[in-house]
């Protein structure tokens, strides 16, 4: 699974637009991808949830339907590295899902303090 933390997705639009030597596709992720698994347990772990249960794949389906998306969107992944815009000397402020997700569930709960 690819993530990135908010703040280091607008850091890097951030970082490409002021690159013009940068052209064509840049991958935008987090450095260190994980298995879906792994990053549910971390997610939930943040939010303190004790434990989750899958979604099976036709419950998924129907609920695409439903939001009007496509089913593949969530059940299919790309292992995305951003390798282009680590050698362009971008650096993330969160490397680690558990660091990431800890803080924003932190910056969740209080957005309104």
């Amino acid at each position: 699974m690819s993530w990135i933390h908010e703040l280091d997705f607008a850091r890097a639009v951030t970082f490409l637009i002021s690159r013009g030597d940068l052209e064509g596709p840049v991958n935008v992720a987090s450095p260190h991808p994980l298995p879906n698994r792994e990053f549910m347990a971390i997610l939930r772990d943040a939010w303190g949830i004790p434990n989750g249960f899958p979604a099976p794949a036709p419950l998924i389906e129907l609920a695409a339907i439903f939001l009007r998306t496509e089913s593949e969107l969530v059940l299919k992944s790309r292992r995305v590295v951003p390798g282009r815009l680590l050698d362009a000397g971008f650096q993330f402020k969160f490397t680690t899902w558990p660091e990431a997700a800890h803080d924003l569930v932190y910056r969740w709960r209080h957005r309104f303090d």
